[in-house]
């Protein structure tokens, strides 16, 4: 039997990696845009549906049910293409333009379309986060808040969320984290980030282990430097509950204690 030797490109792998082209750093800013705006409106579409979910009103609970279980049960990548071309097939309308002509620079249709995908199916995910970090608080937190007299949206803001946020940051870094995987598969409709940078110079070279394997590696690169930042942020939101025993008489831990001392001061 014969056996081919298939010779890997070092020079070429390290030069994708230390020295890219132009081509390639548009197509990671794009990437890194797109998870980033993606994220922010899948936390938005989140809390949205977590409020839901709690709300006493039954329609708008049963409307994020059934939006969670929808998206949570189908692929990414179908929900990109529903998306992108059923909605001419079932609408008879193209929901996207060709092109969106911003204030600095164009942007796409499969752009929009890709991260309108990607937001919606993050909503669905970071709506049963929120919603387990608000269920996490104590029921007397609330029932303090009502007692001053604060309303349900002021509550929401002033002794809820803030709480809640030392138990969504955790799972929302790892989120983003997978979010800036996840753009990869806008490459199939049309949007030119890292992955179709790779599949493009793969497609006339045929040098599939150089190319994939150095966009893995910026790929793990974005994915290390996010997670630096998501540990920062967590030991900032955690601070309070390490310190010493006897730092803990110094601190405020719960929102209402500023709150009481007002009420008090009158």
């Amino acid at each position: 039997m014969q056996v081919l030797a298939v010779s890997f490109d070092w020079n070429l792998f390290f030069d994708r990696i230390f020295h890219p082209d132009g081509v390639f750093l548009r197509a990671l800013a794009l990437t890194v845009e797109i998870a980033v705006v993606a994220q922010i409106l899948g936390v938005l579409i989140g809390l949205l549906t977590a409020l839901a979910r709690l709300s006493r009103i039954w329609p708008l609970r049963a409307i994020a049910i059934g939006y969670a279980m929808v998206i949570r049960g189908t692929p990414v990548l179908v929900q990109v293409f529903f998306l992108y071309y059923g909605a001419n097939l079932f609408l008879g309308v193209d929901l996207f333009p060709k092109s969106l002509d911003l204030v600095l620079f164009p942007v796409s249709g499969a752009v929009i379309a890709g991260i309108t995908a990607l937001a919606i199916n993050e909503g669905a995910y970071m709506s049963e986060i929120i919603r387990s970090g608000i269920q996490s608080l104590p029921a007397g937190q609330i029932e303090a808040s009502k007692s001053l007299g604060m309303s349900p949206a002021l509550t929401m803001r002033r002794v809820v969320l803030p709480q809640a946020a030392r138990v969504i940051v955790p799972p929302l870094g790892n989120q983003f984290n997978g979010m800036l995987k996840t753009t990869s598969l806008l490459f199939f409709i049309g949007v030119y980030e890292m992955f179709a940078d790779a599949q493009v110079h793969y497609a006339t070279t045929f040098k599939a282990a150089e190319y994939f394997g150095a966009v893995a590696v910026w790929y793990l690169l974005l994915t290390g430097v996010w997670s630096v930042i998501q540990y920062a942020i967590e030991r900032r939101l955690g601070v309070s509950l390490r310190a010493p025993a006897g730092r803990l008489t110094r601190r405020r831990p719960l929102a209402l204690s500023g709150l009481f001392s007002q009420r008090h001061s009158r």
